[in-house]
C-alpha cells in the first residue's frame, strides 16, 4: 500500500506535513509506505533534524505549489507540476492507492474530478467532516463545501454516501440518516427541502429517520446529516468556532475538546474512484498524521469499491 502525501499543501507546509508523516510513519504498518511528494531537498532536512531516517518514504521532487488563494481550475491545469497536480496523476497511474493534501480544497475537488474522475452514477462529490456527540461517539455531516447549490437527487445520494461512510469507516451499523431542516415536520422547508424529503423517505438504500433542526446535530437521535455544501459549510466554520471560543475562555471540557479538528485529520471527498482526503489549511502534523490514517483506513474498508456497488 502506497499512500501519497502533498508536503507542500497548507499554512505550516512543508514543516508540519513532513513531522506528521514522520508520526503516521511510526503507526503503519509493514507494507504501508508514504509517498512524500514536494520539496525532497527541504524534507530530508527536516528529517535530519528530527533523526528520523528517509528510507522510511518515497519522494517525489517538485518545488511547484498550488496557493490557497488561487482559481483551482486555472492553477491544475497551468501547473502541472505542482504538488497536487503530481499527486493526482500518480493516483490516476495506480502508482499510490490514496491522496491527501491540507493545500487548496479547490484544486483538490477539481484535480480528482480531472484524474481519476466521478464515479458512474454520482451525480456530485461531496466532502463530509465529523460532529462529535453530545452522549459519546460521532456522527457526519455532507457536504460541508463541494457542493453550495444541490438538487433533490443530489441530496439523495449523500445520503447513500454518508451511510457508507459511517458504516464502513466508523463502524456505525444502519446509520440513521437525516435532512438539515428549518423543523421536523415533512413539509417544512425550502422547496429544495420540501422535494428532497419524500425522495429520501421513499429510498430503500438507507435508513431515513426524517427532519432534523440546528438543534439536533449534536444529540444522539441521528448519525449522518444531509445538507448541501452552502449550509453545511456554514456549520461547519460554526461548530470550528466553538473549540477556538473555549480556547479563549481557558475552558476545559472534554465534549469541546472533541470538535478539534485536529483528531480527525481531514474531510475525505466521496464520489470519486480513488481514496481523496482533504485537510484543514492550518493542519498540524498531528491533524497530518490522522489525515493519513483516515487515508490507510479508506483503502483497508475497501469503501470506494462498497460506493461503486451501490451506484452500479
Amino acid at each position: 500500500m502506497k499512500i501519497g502525501l502533498d508536503i507542500m499543501g497548507g499554512d505550516f507546509a512543508p514543516k508540519a506535513a513532513v513531522l506528521g508523516a514522520i508520526e503516521a510513519c511510526k503507526v503503519l504498518s509493514a507494507g504501508q509506505k508514504l509517498v512524500l511528494i514536494g520539496d525532497k531537498d527541504i524534507a530530508l532536512t527536516i528529517l535530519q533534524e528530527n533523526n528520523f531516517s528517509p528510507d522510511h518514504f518515497e519522494f517525489v521532487h517538485t518545488t511547484e505549489v498550488i496557493g490557497m488563494g488561487e482559481h483551482p481550475t486555472k492553477a491544475i491545469v497551468q501547473k502541472p507540476n505542482s504538488s497536487i497536480a503530481i499527486g493526482f496523476n500518480l493516483l490516476k497511474e495506480g502508482a499510490i492507492q490514496a491522496f491527501s493534501s491540507a493545500g487548496n480544497t479547490g484544486a483538490m475537488l477539481v484535480g480528482s474530478m480531472f484524474s481519476v474522475k466521478t464515479i458512474p452514477g454520482v451525480i456530485r462529490p461531496a466532502m463530509t467532516t465529523i460532529v462529535p456527540k453530545l452522549k459519546g461517539g460521532l456522527g457526519i455531516i455532507l457536504d460541508v463545501g463541494a457542493n453550495a447549490d444541490c438538487k433533490p437527487d443530489v441530496l439523495v445520494q449523500f445520503g447513500i454516501l454518508g451511510s457508507l461512510l459511517a458504516e464502513s469507516i466508523y463502524g456505525i451499523p444502519n446509520p440513521r440518516i437525516a435532512l438539515m431542516n428549518i423543523g421536523e415536520e415533512e413539509e417544512k422547508g425550502n422547496l429544495l427541502l420540501q422535494a428532497t424529503y419524500p425522495l429520501m423517505k421513499d429510498s430503500k438504500l438507507f435508513n431515513f429517520v426524517g427532519n432534523v433542526e440546528g438543534r439536533d446535530l449534536f444529540e444522539d437521535n441521528n448519525d449522518v446529516v444531509v445538507c448541501d455544501g452552502f449550509t453545511g459549510n456554514v456549520i461547519l466554520k460554526l461548530a470550528e468556532s466553538f473549540y477556538v471560543i473555549t480556547q479563549k475562555k481557558r475552558l476545559k471540557d472534554d465534549f469541546f475538546d472533541r470538535f478539534n479538528y485536529e483528531q480527525y485529520g481531514g474531510s475525505p471527498i466521496l464520489g470519486v474512484n480513488a481514496p481523496v482526503v482533504v485537510g484543514h489549511g492550518i493542519s498540524s502534523p498531528e491533524a497530518i498524521k490522522n489525515m493519513v490514517l483516515l487515508s490507510r483506513n479508506m483503502i483497508e474498508t475497501n469503501l470506494i469499491d462498497k460506493i461503486k456497488l451501490a451506484f452500479q
